[in-house]
């Protein structure tokens, strides 16, 4: 069951508002397994009095959901970000039961990191200005190189840290600016 926490920032999140917000969403719940509990994390923001952008992130056990998206009305912003989930999660499902048909149930374990370059138009700051503006916790969970890209795509980011099934090392990968992948490959010497 999908429980919600909106917060929002120079938006009014009226009962209205929250009301479209969790009917909408919870129309997802029906990919989920019985019982499924989670959060939905929903973050509204006014971009420029002509804008809104909407965030929401739902991390569960074994894969977390994210999308952004922004438009004039709040509304249709809150009706595409639906519809991104939902395709995320078919292309999860898809991806997961090609990989695993054969493979005896053995289940997929995701753990998201977060880009915090979400601004990369802005101007550089000073080198020396190296101020940590936010930190984060989460648990590596073993997979290989290719269920960590589908996650690091998923969640939209440009990295994403993992631990190897097979090495239990943990490693990255990345996209690349011609838009191939690379892994960085972590050795103890």
């Amino acid at each position: 069951m999908l429980q919600f926490n909106i917060k929002a920032d120079n938006v009014e999140a009226t009962p209205a508002v929250r009301d479209y917000i969790e009917k909408k969403i919870s129309k997802i719940e029906r990919y989920f397994p019985e019982g499924t509990n989670a959060t939905a994390m929903v973050y509204l923001k006014s971009i420029n009095h002509s804008q809104t952008k909407v965030e929401v992130t739902i991390p569960m056990k074994n894969l977390t959901l994210r999308g952004e998206e922004s438009h004039i009305e709040l509304y249709a912003a809150i009706d595409l970000i639906v519809s991104k989930l939902e395709r995320q999660i078919r292309k999860y499902k898809t991806k997961v039961n090609r990989k695993f048909r054969d493979r005896d149930g053995i289940g997929v374990a995701f753990a998201a990191a977060e880009n915090e370059l979400r601004n990369q138009n802005e101007e550089a700051e000073e080198e020396d200005d190296l101020t940590i503006v936010r930190t984060k916790q989460f648990d590596l969970k073993p997979m290989d190189e290719e269920e960590a890209v589908l996650q690091m795509n998923m969640l939209g980011h440009d990295f994403f840290v993992f631990t190897d099934a097979e090495s239990n090392g943990t490693n990255i990968v990345y996209k690349r600016k011609d838009g191939s992948y690379g892994l960085i490959e972590t050795s103890s010497s």
